[in-house]
């Protein structure tokens, strides 16, 4: 593939989720009869869509907040091809004119300066070019999960700069990218035992020491613990004064990089040991910025991250007393240096093959929605059937452990597996991220409840319903009658107050991931703007 073709996509793969934000945040859809009427004859349609018979795809009109500017795109779920509209027609904007477009836009609206967005959302686009590049080379993975986790290549469809990578040079973490289908040794650290903390007891603490036999790596000398190291952590924090002291005086040893490979997953810091002895994730500090959060293992997380990893725990195993297949992978606890308590943790996560149903392959649901050749549902399956499927293994648990155990699931795509049969037919929903679980005994049940409908319908649901409506239009008016005969089914025969709330709303919260970084909120710090049910009758 020539590089004006891996340009070319890098703006496309790019251009797409920062349309997203931007239409969704700063813009109002303009309706058919609208200021571009006279240029394109259209048909009537939803507000702000009008049909392009040569592409068979809707051409949407938006007014910016900002300026009032008129800007124009293509597709549905993922624009394409934005226009500007000038005193001379309609303008196509280069990546970089929609950069700046947006930056000029944000600016006006929110009457505040952002010098680091504009500068993300480049280093975003740039990484997506050296991603392409690294992928035509690379040998992806056989095993269908790993493959489901290394696809990722737009990633999240509703941030501004979705694969920023800190604007570090490809060079230092192209190696460490799961979307360059990478797979690489972890650096083994000797950490003296007087120097440890951990959490989780033998379950966690033997895990990771299990890791020198799953990776071959080297063992820790008498006195002191195995403390496994992500090497791009270990080149981001090596130099600092705490961790360079302990090397200097033997409290933190270098003990050398495990002969076998772990597998980066999605997170890009959480890495898969699929190895039978050990099956487990684990999961790293990160000092970059990716999304809206430097993905470090802070403190206060691994502090609280037993007491909501256990109220997970005891919810899902109430639910296998049910019948119910679906199942938590419990994060079981975390070593660490006290001297550099964030920047060295590990944390252990269960792995997959004692909780996957037999015959069963669990696969990423981000990547679903994403969407890459090998993705269900596969030629010849019913995609009605499968949604419907999807639905039966992915709803009720999340409604369950709210409803009974007071348990948040941060049930978005990044956190959900789904387990597939044979013929790619869903039959069990594994979920993950303790990090991520909130309880009800700690914050206001509307408050929890917004939480969770974001996570459930507008960040999963939507997303793999527009990606089946994408692939099979005859099902798209189908699709959420379906959804909402799920929620009314858990609503009959378990209970939830707020279901009925939720059917009847006008409106989800969608959260707004670009306003957050231009105005440099904190990444936990979700604010929400209401966009159109499609849960209503």
């Amino acid at each position: 593939m020539e590089s004006v073709d891996l340009n070319a996509a890098a703006d496309a793969y790019a251009a797409t989720p920062l349309l997203n934000c931007l239409l969704r945040e700063a813009a109002d859809p303009v309706a058919p009869d609208g200021p571009d009427r006279a240029d394109r004859p259209g048909r009537p349609g939803r507000p702000g869509e009008r049909h392009d018979a040569s592409t068979g795809t809707g051409v949407r009109v938006h007014r910016l907040r900002g300026s009032g500017r008129l800007l124009r795109v293509r597709g549905g779920r993922r624009p394409v091809r934005p226009e500007l509209r000038t005193e001379d027609g309609w303008h196509p904007l280069s990546h970089t004119e929609l950069a700046k477009l947006v930056s000029d836009e944000l600016g006006r609206f929110t009457g505040a300066p952002n010098d680091e967005l504009p500068v993300e959302i480049t280093d975003s686009r740039d990484a997506i070019a050296a991603l392409l590049a690294a992928r035509t080379a690379a040998e992806p993975p056989a095993d269908p999960y790993l493959l489901s986790e290394q696809s990722l290549v737009m990633g999240h469809p509703h941030h501004p700069a979705p694969k920023a990578r800190g604007g570090a040079p490809a060079g230092t973490w192209l190696p460490y990218a799961p979307e360059a289908f990478a797979r690489f040794p972890l650096v083994f650290l000797g950490l003296r035992e007087d120097q440890t903390a951990e959490e989780g007891g033998p379950a966690a603490s033997g895990a990771i020491d299990a890791l020198a036999d799953a990776l071959d790596g080297p063992r820790a000398p008498a006195g002191y613990r195995l403390l496994p190291a992500h090497p791009w952590q270990l080149d981001l924090v090596g130099d600092r004064p705490a961790v360079r002291e302990a090397f200097a005086e033997g409290r933190l040893l270098h003990l050398g990089e495990s002969r076998r490979p772990a597998w980066p997953t999605a997170s890009i810091r959480t890495l898969y040991v699929p190895d039978a002895s050990a099956d487990l994730f684990v999961k790293f500090s990160l000092d970059v910025r990716i999304t809206n959060d430097v993905r470090r293992l802070w403190r206060h997380d691994l502090l609280k991250l037993r007491r909501t990893d256990a109220a997970a725990s005891a919810g899902f195993a109430a639910l296998r007393r049910t019948g119910s297949a679906a199942a938590w992978l419990a994060d079981r606890g975390y070593r660490t240096a006290a001297f550099a308590f964030e920047e060295l943790a590990v944390l252990v996560r269960d792995g997959l093959h004692a909780h996957t149903v037999p015959g069963a392959t669990p696969l990423l649901a981000a990547a679903l929605a994403e969407g890459y050749p090998q993705s269900p549902p596969a030629a010849g399956t019913d995609p009605l059937r499968w949604w419907r499927a999807y639905l039966s293994q992915v709803v009720p648990p999340v409604l369950e452990l709210f409803a009974r155990h007071g348990v948040v699931l941060e049930a978005h795509l990044q956190n959900t597996l789904v387990a597939v049969d044979a013929a790619g037919l869903p039959v069990q929903a594994l979920f993950r991220d303790a990090e991520g679980v909130k309880l009800l005994a700690d914050l206001p049940r509307a408050d929890a409840w917004q939480r969770l409908v974001y996570c459930l319908v507008v960040n999963n649901l939507t997303e793999i319903a527009g990606a089946l409506a994408g692939r099979h239009p005859d099902v798209a008016p189908l699709l959420w009658p379906a959804a909402r005969e799920e929620f009314l089914r858990y609503e009959a025969t378990r209970g939830l107050p707020e279901i009925a709330e939720l059917l009847a709303a006008p409106t989800l919260p969608g959260k707004t991931n670009l306003l957050l970084r231009w105005t440099r909120a904190d990444g936990a710090d979700a604010r929400y703007l209401p966009l159109p049910n499609p849960l209503r009758g």
